[in-house]
């Protein structure tokens, strides 16, 4: 790599000064050149009063409208209730082939008027997966409940346990009353909901292929009913309701929802060629078509990530070792501070250039993961990204004589570089 050096024509004074004073870590975070997410297309107008575009890798936000604004999830909601399921089973307090009956607080008899079911009722036995598949799918508000009575005492229960994860995750803006989504209380902003969908995917990326694609669901089954009711038995086959799953390229995920109060939102998550984006829409009209509306604000958004954004990946490969002065050793081992992966316009980053600027001179004693300097990421339109170099461990100072040693060179450098 191409180095290139900051202060190195400081005057001799500076130099002798570096001796008990030597230099301190700069900022501990890269960053991407100023405006360069600002150069795309500007974003399309939106039928719904809120929605949030992130890069799913990276975090970057390149889309906002209204994204503070409070607004219920309706039945995204069960996506915390998919969420905390999922966590109990990795935690091996539970598994997702375990067989159950549901509670009777849970049989669709007993869900409110208008709600969505996978139509649990008595005498039935299923898998906690057909729970989760029945929330994913059908957004069952009896296989929520289910879920919730799983997992604590009581639904009231489940929801301290859905607000405290709330909180432990960042989520000011979101809280809940019940784990469908049925009630006008809970509330989430698109920006609170697409943090949590893009944490949600780190944790659970197998949700994807196993719940959220899957195009249809049927349920009761035979082997659900007990034996003197199987031979009557007539499943009810439902169409997973995120219709983008069949008519927009590379959506696999997540959840619609809908309630009176909320109008129509949408998790939306799409892949194309290695870059995957999420958009949180929310509140489409809540009037006949209020779907429709929802759903081509889905298609725009995605469209236009994709026709101006993408994720880079660059290989950076091992950084070479930096020169130090007045230490035990003469060179130190760097590493990268953070991960490379970044978000590019979607014409930027063709052909990548990689240097470093390191500060110079670099005086001992250095701690571990001092920054030194940046890896500097280049196309043939300018930088992109700045990258922290950091020290890979401790490095003492060196003895009296190779202090003095290295002052009297440094110095002698000075005077040659002035």
């Amino acid at each position: 790599m191409v180095k290139t050096r900051r202060s190195g024509k400081a005057c001799p004074a500076i130099f002798l000064l570096l001796l008990l004073f030597p230099p301190f870590g700069g900022r501990l975070f890269g960053q991407i050149a100023p405006g360069l997410l600002d150069s795309a297309a500007p974003g399309p107008e939106l039928f719904s009063r809120a929605a949030v575009l992130m890069d799913a890798e990276t975090g970057a936000v390149l889309y906002r409208k209204n994204p503070d604004l409070e607004i219920p999830p309706a039945s995204l909601t069960k996506l915390m209730t998919i969420h905390l399921a999922l966590e109990e089973i990795a935690a091996g307090r539970a598994s997702l082939d375990e067989v159950l009956s549901p509670p009777q607080e849970s049989w669709a008899v007993n869900m409110p008027p208008r709600s969505s079911l996978m139509f649990l009722a008595a005498g039935q036995r299923l898998s906690l997966r057909e729970l989760i598949l029945g929330m994913a799918i059908p957004s069952g508000n009896d296989a929520a409940v289910a879920v919730a009575l799983r997992f604590a005492p009581s639904v009231g229960d489940f929801v301290e346990m859905m607000n405290r994860e709330a909180r432990r995750l960042g989520l000011r803006a979101t809280r809940f009353v019940e784990p469908s989504g049925i009630s006008e209380d809970n509330r989430t902003s698109a920006a609170d909901f697409a943090r949590f969908c893009r944490i949600y995917l780190q944790l659970h990326p197998e949700t994807l292929a196993d719940y959220h694609s899957v195009p249809e669901f049927a349920y009761p089954k035979a082997e659900n009913l007990a034996e003197r009711y199987r031979e009557k038995n007539g499943a009810i086959l439902q169409p997973n309701r995120n219709n983008l799953l069949k008519d927009f390229p590379g959506v696999d995920g997540l959840k619609t929802g809908y309630i009176d109060e909320a109008g129509y939102n949408i998790a939306l998550t799409a892949e194309r060629e290695g870059t995957r984006f999420i958009a949180v829409i929310l509140g489409a009209p809540a009037a006949r078509g209020g779907d429709r509306l929802r759903d081509e604000d889905g298609r725009k958004l995605l469209a236009w990530a994709f026709g101006n954004f993408k994720t880079l990946r660059p290989q950076i490969g091992e950084p070479e070792p930096a020169r130090i002065w007045k230490g035990k050793e003469n060179t130190a081992e760097l590493r990268a501070g953070e991960d490379p992966v970044f978000t590019v316009p979607a014409n930027r980053g063709n052909r990548l250039r990689l240097g470093t600027e390191l500060i110079d001179p670099l005086i001992a004693p250095l701690p571990a993961s001092y920054r030194v300097g940046d890896i500097i990421l280049s196309d043939d339109q300018g930088e992109l990204r700045r990258i922290p170099l950091l020290t890979s461990r401790e490095y003492g100072e060196g003895n009296f004589f190779k202090r003095l040693w290295d002052s009297i060179r440094l110095f002698f450098r000075g005077l040659g570089e002035k």
